[in-house]
């Protein structure tokens, strides 16, 4: 049987994850706890082996590829933690476990959340040490970009101040660029610029991130509305009970997966022109396939 790259590389980063922060017996005991429950309950590490396959695509070294990937993770990780507490959108489940808050309190939760973002700065500097230091400032320019004032930051406050009389698609998906493309724009053009990637492909890169960010929202939304918490793995119906942007209700489930649709071509499109190496493309290709089956899944559920 051949087994793909990316299949040979999830359990490496599963378990290099779970390393990367282990309380030790100075940590209090329910921080430690929240931190370990949060790193060994991982889900896809889609981020992860996408942002390592990317950075050793530009020649960055395995150790160097690492650090970056699992940064990502760490901070998608924490986004989440965060997400996921009463202040924010009082979830009870997130990938198929009671979310940290639910077993350890808020207080750890929130704590283990900027235990997880210190380390991920900490594995950020040591992948970009290296580097020239052109490279080096405009990646630490564009972390900022993507995680500060006016990035996923930004994204989550307006989505706590969303208001019902915006439900429309053009309101909800500018919410969703803020929180979730940012996320993504970290998964591809961050390893992208670490490995010195010549302008036209990051102009690509950051062009699929915006498709892929905007459709793994959508679909995000789809569930949430057509889902249980058991298929979904995470709290669902939250978003009409809490009057949060969704799609699925400002435009109908029939409707968000028709959009979901447009949203994958011009992703494939992109693709199409998009300029660079064909072991580039051909990584990309993997995970547009894979956005390409889970929109068949959810329109299904929408019809």
């Amino acid at each position: 049987m051949i087994v793909s790259p990316d299949e040979l590389l999830a359990p490496k980063l599963r378990t290099q994850l779970a390393a990367c922060l282990r309380p030790t017996h100075g940590t209090e005991v329910q921080l430690g706890k929240a931190v370990e429950h949060a790193l060994t309950n991982p889900g896809s590490l889609m981020r992860a082996r996408l942002c390592y396959r990317i950075a050793q695509n530009f020649a960055v070294c395995d150790e160097r590829a690492t650090d970056l990937a699992l940064s990502v993770e760490l901070f998608h990780t924490a986004s989440l933690l965060f997400d996921d507490l009463p202040c924010m959108d009082d979830a009870e489940e997130r990938r198929g476990a009671p979310c940290v808050h639910k077993l350890f309190g808020e207080g750890a939760a929130t704590l283990a959340a900027l235990a997880l973002v210190n380390k991920a700065y900490a594995l950020l500097w040591r992948a970009l040490l290296e580097a020239p230091i052109a490279q080096r400032q405009e990646c630490a320019e564009f972390v900022n970009q993507c995680l500060g004032l006016n990035g996923i930051l930004n994204g989550q406050s307006h989505d706590l101040q969303f208001r019902a009389s915006r439900f429309n698609a053009r309101n909800v998906m500018r919410v969703a660029i803020g929180k979730t493309v940012s996320m993504i724009r970290m998964t591809l053009v961050l390893p992208a610029v670490l490995g010195g990637a010549p302008a036209g492909e990051l102009v690509a890169l950051n062009r699929l991130s915006v498709y892929w960010g905007l459709a793994y929202q959508i679909t995000d939304d789809l569930k949430d509305v057509l889902k249980s918490s058991t298929d979904a793995r995470k709290t669902t119906q939250r978003d009409a009970l809490l009057g949060r942007p969704n799609i699925a209700l400002a435009e109908g489930p029939a409707r968000t997966s028709q959009i979901l649709g447009r949203l994958i071509g011009l992703a494939e499109k992109a693709l199409e022109r998009a300029p660079g190496q064909t072991q580039l493309l051909a990584i990309l290709r993997e995970y547009q396939q894979r956005a390409a089956n889970e929109y068949l899944e959810v329109q299904q559920a929408a019809a």
